[in-house]
């Protein structure tokens, strides 16, 4: 029986999200306080009051999700001694991992995904390109969907997030024809998402270079908890396989089915979703129903988890 650490990506971001972790954890503030210097921006102001508009830029939603779910973590590793066995992250949340296990520092980790965030919006202008969750198409469709799409542009499949439940991204254009071909082909719905940028696709391909600079210019150190990367859903053999991940990992579907069915023939049976939202132990329920699945992101998260697997140890 093994535990797994989820941290969530973009998406999961809300004004007043971390109120009340903050309001009761000193560790939780140090977080936030060594975040925002890293950046100079203030993180918390944003994290409780926002607004809107301004939490969900992608430069500034991913050192926010990132800064909330370490300090979560770090929270969860001041309250108890268990400890999980695997991380994974969704999208930005495999950065989260990084920083959880100790392969990078938080300084780093928010300034590499600051700028992450604005190469991301370089390379494609605000407006110019979104995101949808497509539900009840087999994946298969899905990408049939996005070829016929692509006449029109790029568009492809970013998420695989569940069996059922596939987002895809792209320009405005070829988005709007792959969302009219899928309901053609019996999708219940279409969801656009609160995201800036197409994330996942084969336009943020110019990002690249410049973020493999940044990569190769942070100190990197083994994992002291295996990772499960989106790219290839599995665990990398060496750092160096960890680092190169991260690129295509810019422009690539997010392989999460496969990363949930990897650590389930693994042997691991509890999953935690450590950060703001529940939408990852949503997804996970959905690949394998026989998975128990938590939610942390606040006080009361981390005392009830740590007492479910205190009395299932």
């Amino acid at each position: 029986m093994s535990l797994v650490f989820m941290f969530p990506g973009q998406g999961s971001q809300s004004v007043g999200m971390m109120a009340d972790l903050l309001a009761s954890s000193e560790k939780a503030n140090q977080v936030f306080a060594e975040a925002s210097d890293a950046i100079g921006i203030d993180l918390r102001k944003l994290a409780l009051e926002g607004p809107e508009e301004r939490i969900n830029q992608t430069e500034i939603t991913q050192p926010l999700i990132l800064t909330a779910s370490i300090a979560v973590w770090e929270e969860w590793c001041a309250q108890t001694t268990i400890r999980p066995d695997f991380m994974c992250g969704h999208s930005l949340g495999e950065y989260t991992a990084l920083v959880a296990s100790g392969a990078i520092s938080l300084s780093d980790a928010v300034k590499l995904v600051h700028l992450r965030g604005q190469l991301m919006q370089q390379a494609v202008p605000l407006g110019q390109g979104a995101m949808a969750a497509l539900l009840g198409l087999d994946d298969e469709t899905v990408i049939k969907v996005c070829e016929e799409a692509s006449s029109v542009g790029v568009v492809s499949a970013a998420n695989f997030n569940s069996p059922g439940q596939v987002v895809i991204a792209g320009a405005n254009d070829a988005l709007e024809k792959a969302i009219e071909l899928a309901k053609e082909a019996g999708a219940r719905r279409a969801a656009m998402l609160p995201v800036s940028v197409p994330c996942h696709c084969a336009l943020l391909e110019p990002a690249g270079e410049k973020l493999a600079e940044a990569i190769n210019a942070i100190s990197f150190g083994e994992p002291q908890v295996p990772i499960v990367q989106n790219y290839t859903a599995t665990v990398a053999e060496s750092i160096e396989d960890l680092k190169a991940n991260l690129l295509p990992h810019l422009s690539k579907a997010v392989q999460w089915t496969k990363s949930v069915r990897y650590l389930a023939d693994q042997g691991a049976t509890q999953f935690v979703e450590c950060g703001p939202g529940k939408v990852l132990a949503g997804l996970t329920r959905r690949v394998d129903k026989s998975l128990e699945n938590f939610a942390i992101s606040d006080g009361q998260g981390i005392t009830s988890t740590i007492a479910s697997l205190s009395e299932e140890a």
